[in-house]
């Protein structure tokens, strides 16, 4: 249990996941932690989901977007409200987890111990094998082409139990100071997909606040229900916003990055994977496009 009586906004962004979402809220109502809000974003549904969460739960706000915003714009729409409620703390968390009930008191613990934590995040585990490890804290690095989970597709044995800085917490479940965002700004809506969080934290961490992996904070993650893993819109998005963050944050090593995914997307045409090299590709394509002020509409949320 925690002592601290810091005002939470849970943010859940829905796109087309009604049944999920219901699941998620149904796991934040049983939280121990009391001071919280739960909103909701939609993001544009078009399987009836507004209606029927609505229907479900009359007495928390929902918000509707009115189009497919992507994980970044869906989300500010709902830290704006936040922050303009009083929210001391906002908790992104993924439409398609399960919480433990002591999950917020955890990461509000862990955040509070000093003025620099900026950002705290939890254990996340698969919700289909529930001690298989999803992401135990974020590694990314500048002289690595992509950033990646610690302990992903690891059985938990314990060798991820040490509250620890990282590099970067997944928007899957994340917990930011309001002073942070008042003074980094809201996530870049231009990545949509992938990388947005990668890049709000590493503006945290150039801006002095520590990044910090609560593995007493425990998710579950049924994972990506709304994109198939490997699919042409997870590779695409994760390329384009690769090269996109490497532009914003490390243009000196921009070029070996652009040089390292043609060279996969030539070798993935020699192997006959067509549909990823497509992905690759275009995901080149429209960061090049990007960089002359042409922007693609392509969108897919989370």
């Amino acid at each position: 249990m925690t002592t601290s009586n810091k005002f939470v906004y849970i943010l859940i962004l829905n796109w087309n996941g009604w049944k999920d979402t219901i699941e998620c809220i149904v796991s934040c109502q049983k939280l121990s932690y009391t001071n919280y809000r739960i909103l909701i974003i939609d993001n544009g549904s078009e399987d009836g989901s507004e209606l029927i969460i609505r229907k479900q739960f009359p007495d928390i706000p929902l918000i509707q977007t009115g189009s497919n915003l992507g994980f970044a714009g869906g989300n500010n729409v709902g830290i704006r409200q936040a922050l303009a409620h009083g929210a001391d703390y906002v908790w992104l968390l993924n439409n398609d987890t399960i919480v433990k009930s002591d999950a917020l008191d955890e990461l509000v613990n862990a955040a509070e111990r000093d003025s620099i934590t900026g950002i705290v995040g939890s254990k996340i585990y698969y919700h289909e094998d529930p001690v298989k490890i999803w992401f135990a804290g974020g590694i990314w690095r500048a002289n690595r082409a992509f950033n990646t989970h610690r302990g992903y597709n690891e059985y938990d044995h314990g060798q991820y139990n040490t509250v620890q800085e990282v590099d970067y917490i997944t928007g899957c479940s994340l917990l930011i100071k309001s002073s942070v965002i008042n003074a980094i700004g809201l996530m870049h809506e231009e990545y949509f997909l992938y990388w947005e969080e990668t890049d709000w934290n590493t503006l945290a961490y150039k801006n002095g606040w520590k990044i910090i992996y609560v593995p007493s904070s425990i998710v579950w993650h049924k994972i990506s229900s709304t994109i198939k893993n490997d699919s042409y819109q997870q590779i695409y998005y994760y390329i384009r916003n690769g090269l996109l963050f490497f532009q914003r944050h490390e243009p000196k090593r921009l070029f070996y990055l652009f040089a390292h995914v043609i060279y996969h997307t030539l070798r993935l045409y020699k192997k006959g994977n067509i549909n990823s090299a497509k992905a690759y590709r275009d995901g080149i394509k429209d960061f090049i496009l990007r960089r002359f002020g042409k922007q693609n509409t392509t969108g897919t949320n989370r």
